[in-house]
């Protein structure tokens, strides 16, 4: 009997050394786990995603492909052009004035890009004039080219901005509504590409010191 209750006091003894060391080994592991962010905080600190396009022409673009938003963002902008559907003749621009390379080398700029629609509403005999002519034609596409800054949209409501070709250019507008110069309308702004912002446009830019090309402009090679 006496060895039997020395042998429970020695048990119950071991088991009340036991149970703070136990104790103090978990402690620290529930300190860290409790430090340890769990996947939903992760989540809700991570930044938010960048501008989305915006504009009543946005949802004439597709939704996959070529001339997506998707696509052209994985592209610098000449060659984002080039595959877009919707920009074929400022493709065919940008080839004729040899701006591939000057526009895929920009950083961190902004393109005004005149749709398909925007040159056929030149007329054709302006159109025409307009193309046949390098030189005009050249200066007419730095004229829709803004250098080291993207345009942001909150930028558009007051803006104004030296272009490529060296004269200025103003942005006006609210909400998703917005024009260049007072009366080219935005159709669609914010799309991005590797190296600029492109805003699309329902009408061509023309630089305040040039007329408006017609049957009587020369063309030059």
């Amino acid at each position: 009997m006496k060895s039997a209750r020395i042998r429970t006091t020695a048990l119950t003894a071991a088991a009340a050394l036991s149970l703070p060391l136990s104790l103090g080994i978990l402690a620290p592991q529930a300190s860290a786990d409790s430090m340890t962010p769990s996947p939903s905080d992760t989540m809700s600190a991570s930044p938010s995603t960048s501008e989305k396009p915006f504009g009543p022409g946005c949802s004439s673009l597709p939704s996959s492909g070529d001339g997506s938003s998707a696509e052209m963002a994985k592209e610098r902008v000449a060659t984002a052009v080039e595959k877009n559907p919707k920009l074929s003749m400022l493709a065919d621009a940008i080839k004729k004035t040899d701006l591939a390379s000057t526009l895929n080398d920009l950083k961190g700029s902004t393109v005004f890009a005149p749709t398909n629609d925007a040159f056929n509403k030149l007329g054709t005999v302006k159109k025409n004039a307009l193309l046949a002519n390098k030189a005009e034609l050249k200066k007419v596409l730095e004229y829709h080219v803004i250098k080291d800054k993207k345009i942001t949209k909150s930028e558009l409501a007051h803006g104004d901005f030296t272009t490529l070709e060296g004269g200025k250019l103003t942005t006006s507008g609210s909400g998703d509504s917005y024009k260049v110069n007072d009366k080219t309308p935005i159709a669609c702004g914010g799309i991005a590409t590797k190296n600029a912002t492109v805003y699309l446009l329902d009408g061509v830019l023309i630089p305040p010191m040039m007329t408006t090309p017609s049957a009587s402009t020369s063309p030059s090679s």
